[in-house]
């Protein structure tokens, strides 16, 4: 009973004293302890099984009771002691903070104190400066006013002296006088509702559009619209002009430009005219050789007359080149059927040629004005083989060599004035594309002519298949028309010309590369597979010559030559051509046809060495494998195999060293092709022998379980038709065969379950794996026996 009522004491104690884990935790932080009876988790058999891990500690039990009761009666001490000091703590916290309220009272009343202190105090200082804030006005509105009449007085002063000087022409002191005017009036734009201060800025608008107009005759003058300029340098007076030019409003500078620019260039138009024997392309350099001199001429007369910022030596140089692409688009819309491709890239070359010499000269800030915008410059190019190289020349084709020594042209992306001029030939390109087409279809016939007259290449065996030479002089003629075509033009001419390039990739393939491939036949049919094939039981079979072979090789690298090159030229045209126009750059289809001419030479090499080897493999087929009776060397067949790769394999090597890939295709092409075949000659050598078969365990005195196990053991395909063939080949009975079949079939090894292991997988084809792993079993034999 006393155990009893102690657990349930405990259990109540347990109840009163359980503390929230937050109280808990703050407990542990306050009072941090490793003692396990401080914990709130502690367990008392735990604890118990700790102090008495086995039977013979429980010897010290009473010693570990002592230690525990003496722990609690310190603890009681504790507590006693805790309680005790805690009866007089209430007793002196309430007298302590009766104390603390008092304290804050006094506290209260001498902040308030203070603050009535610091209202007098502020009330004190607003009457002390009260009648400084309105001294302190006064004088700003009194400053004010003073600062305003002295503006209003030389308003007026500077109102009636500009009237003055403009009457008098004196620009010079007008230019500063104007400035100062201007700025003034500024300060008045909020008293414009004063009738005087008004009247003070119509006054100062009326004087300068008088101004305006003034200075505007004065240059009308002085370089009159119709006639000749009048002799003699620019007086002091339009330069002054020029600087009041700059404060009045911007169209009086415009007009002003506008019309010294077309006086200066009246000369040009009566020379140049449509009817002139020099207004023609051939002529072309004189225009330019005109405007240099003008320029010349500028320079030493008008140089200090106008403004700096005004450029006007680029201005005239503009506009020259506006004026002369105009004049020359309209002549030559006139006399197009005189026009050339010699006289046409003549006139381009010395036009690009004067671009880059404003480039050179001139900084192009005034193009900003015109319709022709800076060119972007395009990402630079990350391809090897099109390195940036000089420019072709193109007076090379051009029937005359003017005198002027002008520096080639800058890269269209780095010269501002590419094609302000040149722009006008580009409807004219068509001339030069044509030319292009002419050009490079003669020099497809030459190719062919060249090919026949010089016939196939010779046997390399040192450095591999010799490209055929014509292929790099295709692309170094391909290169040269697309490098003068995008002097010419980086728009629609270029996808023009890539057209013809196109055009003529193709016609390469087609009548030096597929044409020239060796026929097996001399009917003019060509090349077909069944002709490849075709043979007679014991007939000679038609190789191709060791001529013939390394012409198939040395096509075979031209065509790999072409598309990587190809594809380098595509690359190439669509850097050049516009970047709206780069979609349109696509030459998949010639590289396509590249890559059939590579497929058609491995095909015709796999195809030559495999008709080879089918004589020999029809001997082994035709053999009377069950009368062999000892196993000796080297059969004929072998023989004639081995010969066969002999004599082919080391030729095509030595020649497609230079492209080893296509090597590698050849031999994987031509393992893929005589492979199957060997094997299906296997299966017609029957009936076969044991002898014959090369100690393959297939004796019929075997016992079937035994054949059954070792050809699943040998063969991991485990096809039912392949065995089926065995069968054949030991010349077993169908009824026999059946049982065969029956018996291979319970002892197949069950597959994996799941989708890819259905019962039926074993019974078809062989998978590619399987496949695979035949033809390489078979390959190492061969590589054996060979």
């Amino acid at each position: 009973m006393m155990e009893e009522e102690e657990l349930e004491f405990v259990e109540e104690l347990e109840a009163v004293l359980q503390l929230t884990p937050d109280v808990q935790l703050a407990i542990e932080q306050v009072f941090p302890s490793q003692d396990p009876l401080d914990r709130a988790d502690f367990n008392a058999v735990e604890y118990i099984n700790t102090l008495f891990p086995t039977e013979q500690s429980l010897a010290n039990i009473d010693e570990v009771v002592n230690k525990i009761r003496l722990k609690i009666r310190r603890l009681d001490d504790n507590i006693r002691t805790v309680v005790r000091g805690q009866t007089n703590v209430g007793q002196d916290g309430r007298q302590a903070l009766e104390e603390a309220q008092k304290a804050i009272q006094q506290l209260f009343g001498k902040i308030k104190d203070i603050k009535d202190k610091a209202e007098k105090s502020e009330q004190m200082v607003k009457e002390i400066t009260r009648d400084i804030k309105q001294l302190d006005h006064a004088k700003r509105h009194l400053t004010t006013s003073i600062t305003t009449l002295n503006h209003l007085h030389m308003l007026a002063g500077g109102v009636d002296s500009l009237e003055a000087m403009t009457r008098r022409r004196q620009y010079g002191e007008v230019a500063n006088l104007l400035q100062g005017v201007m700025n003034v009036l500024e300060h008045f734009h909020k008293y414009m509702g004063i009738p005087q201060i008004r009247q003070l800025s119509e006054r100062v608008k009326a004087a300068q559009t008088e101004l305006g107009q003034q200075i505007l005759a004065d240059f009308e003058e002085t370089f009159p619209s119709q006639g000749t300029k009048r002799p003699g340098g620019p007086s002091n007076v339009l330069r002054d002009a020029c600087l009041v030019a700059n404060i009045l409003d911007p169209r009086i500078k415009q007009e002003i430009i506008k019309k010294f620019i077309k006086q200066h260039l009246s000369e040009y138009l009566v020379l140049f005219q449509e009817n002139q024997d020099v207004a023609w392309l051939d002529k072309i350099d004189r225009r330019y050789a005109w405007i240099k001199r003008q320029l010349v001429d500028y320079e030493e007369k008008y140089g200090r007359m106008f403004p700096r910022e005004w450029y006007m030596t680029e201005r005239i140089a503009v506009e020259f080149c506006h004026v002369t692409r105009t004049e020359l688009a309209k002549i030559m819309r006139t006399r197009a059927k005189e026009i050339e491709v010699k006289l046409l890239l003549f006139a381009i070359q010395r036009t690009t040629n004067f671009e880059g010499f404003l480039a050179k000269r001139f900084s192009g800030c005034t193009l900003t004005d015109g319709t022709l915008k800076k060119l972007e410059s395009p990402p630079p190019s990350t391809n090897p083989f099109l390195e940036d190289e000089p420019a072709p020349e193109l007076e090379e084709l051009a029937t005359e060599k003017g005198d002027l020594d002008q520096p080639k042209k800058p890269k269209a992306p780095d010269n501002p004035f590419h094609g302000i001029v040149s722009k006008c030939f580009e409807p004219h390109l068509y001339v030069y594309i044509e030319s292009q087409d002419k050009n490079l279809g003669e020099l497809i016939d030459r190719f062919v002519a060249d090919f026949k007259a010089q016939g196939p290449p010779k046997p390399n065996t040192d450095e591999g298949g010799a490209v055929l030479p014509s292929c790099a002089d295709l692309f170094v003629y391909y290169k040269k028309c697309m490098v003068q075509c995008s002097q010419l033009s980086t728009g629609e001419p270029m996808i023009a010309l890539t057209t013809i390039f196109q055009k003529y990739l193709r016609e390469y393939a087609w009548k030096i590369l597929s044409g020239n491939l060796p026929k097996t036949t001399s009917s003019s049919g060509g090349l077909t597979i069944s002709s490849l094939l075709k043979e007679k039981e014991g007939s000679e079979v038609a190789k191709f010559t060791l001529e013939e072979l390394c012409l198939i090789c040395s096509i075979l690298s031209t065509a790999e030559y072409c598309l990587a090159t190809t594809q380098q030229l595509e690359e190439k045209l669509k850097e050049k051509v516009d970047v709206s126009l780069i979609e349109r750059i696509n030459l998949t289809g010639e590289m396509d046809t590249f890559s059939t001419v590579i497929s058609s030479s491995i095909q015709l090499l796999v195809q030559d060495l495999d008709a080879a080897c089918d004589p020999a493999l029809t001997a082994m087929s035709k053999m009377q494998w069950q009368n062999v009776e000892h196993v000796g060397d080297q059969s004929p067949y072998v023989t004639s195999v081995i010969l066969h790769i002999k004599q082919n394999v080391p030729i095509i090597r030595d020649n497609l060293a230079s492209t080893r890939k296509y090597f590698t295709q050849f031999c994987i092409k031509f393992a893929n092709s005589f492979i199957p075949k060997f094997i299906t000659h296997i299966f017609k050598c029957k009936p076969i022998s044991m002898v014959g078969a090369e100690q393959v365990v297939m004796a019929p005195h075997e016992p079937l379980v035994v054949f059954v196990d070792n050809y699943i053991k040998l063969l991991t395909d485990c096809n039912t038709e392949t065995f089926q063939k065995i069968l054949d080949m030991k010349g077993l009975k169908r009824s026999e065969q059946s049982n065969m079949l029956e018996l291979f079939r319970q002892r197949l090894p069950t597959p994996p379950s799941g989708p890819e292991g259905s019962s039926s997988l074993s019974l078809l084809a062989p998978t590619p794996e399987q496949e695979s792993s035949r033809i390489r079993k078979l390959e190492k034999l061969i590589k054996k026996r060979l």
